[in-house]
C-alpha cells in the first residue's frame, strides 16, 4: 500500500469516528461492561459475571461471545478507574483503523488500480459507520478478521512463514472475540487450496480460530466445571432462538442487509448480469411488505448473493475466492445467527466492495460511496440521539436517585446510566415498596405517557411502531426504516399504596384499569412476561384464579401464579386456548397477584413482548 492511500483512509476513519466519541453507552455495551467489571476481581474469568437480564439473573458464561472484548474493556477500566465514553471510544478506534488498513492491503492485491475506491466503499458500509461507535464485539472481530485475511493472502502469495504466523495470531484473537470467526477457516482454506495446497505453514495458520475457541472451552471446563458453548446452547433452546420460524425471519433480514453492503443501485449496476428470473424476487417481496425500502433491499441482496454463487468456480481465481468468501460466510450466517442484525455481515463487506470496484467505473464507485455515507451518517446520528436520550433522562432523575430507592424496568443504556448512579434492576419477583421509583422503557412495560425519545431525521435504527430490523428481527425485517416514530418512551413512577375495591376484575373494562399495577395492557388485554394486579379479598373467598387465553402464535405454555410475592400455582398447558390457573386464597385482606409466563413473542410492527391474553383475575 502507498503511504498516501493509507493516510487518506486513516483520515476517513477518523472523520467517521471523532464526531461520535461522546456516544452514550448503547445496546449490548452494558453486558460487556458487566464482564469488564467482574474482571477487576477475577481477571481470568470476565464471563463469570452474573446480572439481571429481562427480570432474570443470568450467567454470562452462556453469552454468545468469548471473553476478549470484555478483557479489552477490563484493561480500559483498570486504566481509567471508571466507565467513561470518550476515552473508551477513542481506544476502540484501533479496531476501525486495523480493519480499514487491512482492507486497503487486500484491495491493492485484488483491484490495485481502484484500491482506494474499494476501501472507501468498505468504510462507508452502514454497520461500519453506525456500529463503529459501539463497545460491542463487532469492530474487534472485524479488525482481527481483516488483519488475519490480509496477512494470510500475503503469506500464501509470498510463501512467508512470518506472515502465516501473524495470521495465526490475529485468527486466534478473532476466535476469542466471536464464535462466528470459525467461518474464517474454510474461507481462507479456499484460497490456499487454489494456490499452494501443499504448503504446511498455511494449513497450520488456519487452525488458529478452532484452536482458540477450543482452548477457551477447555480452560473454562477445567477452571469452573462448565463448557460455555453448552450453556449458550441451553439458553438458545430455552429461549426458542433456533426455531425454524425465527431462523427464516433472520434469513430474510440478512438478505436485506446484504443489499446495503454497498448502495443498492451500485450493487445492481455491478452485478446486473444474473439470471433473469431473479428479478421476480422483489415482486415476491412486495407481497410480504409493499414498502419499497424492503423489496429493493431484498432484491439487491439477492443480486449480490446469486452473482457470487455463480462465480465460486469462475476461471479467474481471484473472482472465485472473493465470491466464495461471500457465499461461505453468508451460509454460515444463516446457520449461526437468529436475530438477523446488519452488523453480522461486516466480515463480507470487504469482498463485496472489491468485487463491485472491479465491475464499476471509479466515478460511480465514489458516487455510490457518497450515497451510502449519507444514509449511514443519518442512521448514526439517529442512533446517537436514541442512546443519548437515556443518558439525559437518567441525569434528570439525580434528586430521586439521591433520596429514593429507584428500580429500572428496562435494558441497554437506560440500565447502565441509572445503575451507575445507584439504581437497581427490577427482577421478576421483586415488588417495589411504597415510595420507590420505577423507571420503565416502552420495550419492557406499558408506558402510557412519559418522555418520548425521538429525532427529526426520518431514519430509524430501533423505534416503536417502526419496522426496522437493523439491530434485531424482533423490531421488523426492513434493513432500517424511514419513519418519525419515537425510538422509545420512558417514564419514572413513584409507587404508592393501592387500595383495591374489587375482588375480581375483567381485563379491558374501566374498573380493571384501577387495579392493574404493571405488565398487562388494559386496552387489548395482552400481558407481557409478567402481569401484576391488586385485589380485595372477600371474607368468604376460598380460591383465587386467573383466566388466560393463549393464541396460536404464542410460544408460552407454562404460567405461574404468585400471591404477595410467593408462588402458589404453576401449570403447563398443552396448547393454545382458554386456560385457568387456580390456588387457595391467601389469608390477607388484599392481595398483589402476579401471573408470569415462560416465553414471549413479538408480532411486528408491534414491538411489545407478548405472552397471552389475560381475561380475568379474581377470587371465588
Amino acid at each position: 500500500m502507498t503511504a498516501r492511500q493509507a493516510v487518506v483512509i486513516c483520515l476517513l476513519v477518523l472523520a467517521l469516528r471523532l464526531p461520535f466519541l461522546n456516544q452514550a453507552i448503547q445496546g449490548d455495551d452494558f453486558y460487556y461492561l458487566k464482564g469488564a467489571e467482574h474482571a477487576q476481581i477475577d481477571p481470568l474469568h470476565p464471563t463469570h459475571a452474573r446480572y439481571v437480564f429481562q427480570g432474570e439473573v443470568v450467567d454470562m458464561r452462556g453469552h454468545p461471545h468469548p471473553p476478549l472484548n470484555s478483557w479489552y474493556l477490563a484493561a480500559l477500566l483498570a486504566l481509567t478507574g471508571d466507565e467513561r465514553e470518550i476515552p473508551y471510544h477513542a481506544a476502540y478506534l484501533v479496531w476501525s483503523l486495523l480493519a480499514a488498513l487491512a482492507m486497503l492491503s487486500l484491495a491493492r492485491r485484488f483491484v490495485p488500480e481502484r484500491a482506494l475506491a474499494a476501501t472507501v466503499l468498505f468504510c462507508v458500509t452502514l454497520p461500519f459507520v453506525v456500529n463503529g461507535t459501539s463497545l460491542e464485539a463487532d469492530l474487534p472481530l472485524l479488525g482481527c478478521w481483516m488483519a488475519a485475511a490480509a496477512c494470510f493472502v500475503a503469506a500464501v502469495d509470498r510463501r512467508s512463514r512470518a506472515l502465516a504466523l501473524a495470521c495465526f495470531v490475529f485468527g486466534a484473537l478473532a476466535g476469542l472475540v466471536a464464535y462466528q470467526a470459525i467461518a474464517m477457516a474454510p474461507i481462507l482454506a479456499f484460497y490456499l487450496w487454489q494456490r499452494r495446497r501443499g504448503w504446511f505453514a498455511g494449513w497450520a495458520a488456519l487452525t488458529a480460530v478452532p484452536v482458540a475457541i477450543a482452548a477457551y472451552q477447555v480452560f473454562e471446563r477445567l477452571s469452573s466445571g462448565t463448557v460455555p458453548v453448552s450453556m449458550l446452547a441451553g439458553y438458545m433452546r430455552s429461549g426458542g432462538l433456533q426455531e425454524l420460524s425465527r431462523k427464516l425471519q433472520s434469513a430474510v433480514a440478512l438478505f436485506g442487509h446484504a443489499g446495503w453492503i454497498v448502495f443498492p443501485a451500485l450493487a445492481l449496476l455491478a452485478f446486473r448480469r444474473i439470471p433473469f428470473g431473479l428479478w421476480l424476487l422483489p415482486a415476491l417481496a412486495m407481497i410480504y411488505d409493499p414498502n419499497p425500502l424492503f423489496w429493493v433491499s431484498i432484491g439487491a441482496g439477492a443480486v449480490v448473493l446469486v452473482w457470487c454463487l455463480t462465480r465460486v468456480f469462475d476461471s479467474d481465481a481471484d473472482t472465485a475466492f472473493l465470491a466464495a468468501w461471500v457465499v461461505l460466510f453468508f451460509a454460515a450466517a444463516l446457520v449461526i445467527f437468529f436475530a438477523g442484525a446488519a452488523r453480522y455481515l461486516l466480515p463480507i463487506a470487504a469482498p463485496v466492495a472489491i468485487l463491485v470496484a472491479r465491475e464499476v467505473r471509479p466515478r460511480w464507485l465514489y458516487a455510490g460511496a457518497a450515497a451510502n455515507a449519507v444514509v449511514g451518517l443519518g442512521l448514526a446520528l439517529v442512533n446517537y440521539q436514541h442512546w443519548n436520550g437515556y443518558r439525559d433522562f437518567a441525569a434528570s432523575l439525580t434528586s430521586d436517585l439521591a433520596s429514593r430507592r429507584v428500580w429500572v424496568n428496562g435494558e441497554w443504556g437506560l440500565r447502565h446510566y441509572l445503575e451507575r448512579e445507584g439504581a437497581l434492576p427490577l427482577e421478576r419477583n421483586q415488588p417495589p415498596r411504597d415510595g420507590d421509583v420505577v423507571v420503565s422503557s416502552a420495550y419492557a412495560a406499558s408506558t402510557e405517557g412519559g418522555v418520548a425519545i425521538g429525532s427529526a431525521i426520518p431514519l430509524r435504527v430501533v423505534a416503536l411502531s417502526a419496522k426496522s430490523g437493523y439491530s434485531s428481527i424482533a423490531f421488523g425485517l426492513r434493513p432500517f426504516d424511514v419513519s418519525l416514530a419515537p425510538m422509545d418512551i420512558v417514564r419514572a413512577d413513584v409507587v404508592t399504596g393501592r387500595k383495591p375495591t374489587l375482588s375480581r376484575i375483567t381485563i379491558g373494562t374501566p374498573a380493571a384499569a384501577e387495579h392493574i399495577v404493571s405488565g398487562v395492557f388494559n386496552s387489548d388485554r395482552w400481558m407481557n412476561e409478567r402481569a401484576v394486579v391488586v385485589l380485595k379479598k372477600p371474607e368468604s373467598a376460598t380460591r383465587i384464579e386467573a383466566v388466560l387465553f393463549i393464541p396460536p402464535a404464542s410460544p408460552a405454555r407454562t404460567f405461574t401464579l404468585y400471591v404477595n410475592g410467593s408462588e402458589v400455582s404453576r401449570a403447563t398447558f398443552p396448547g393454545p386456548g382458554r386456560h385457568r390457573l387456580t390456588a387457595a386464597a391467601p389469608r390477607t385482606d388484599q392481595a398483589t397477584v402476579a401471573i408470569g409466563a415462560d416465553k414471549t413473542f413479538t408480532a411486528p410492527p408491534d414491538t411489545r413482548a407478548l405472552s397471552a391474553l389475560l381475561l380475568e383475575v379474581g377470587f371465588e
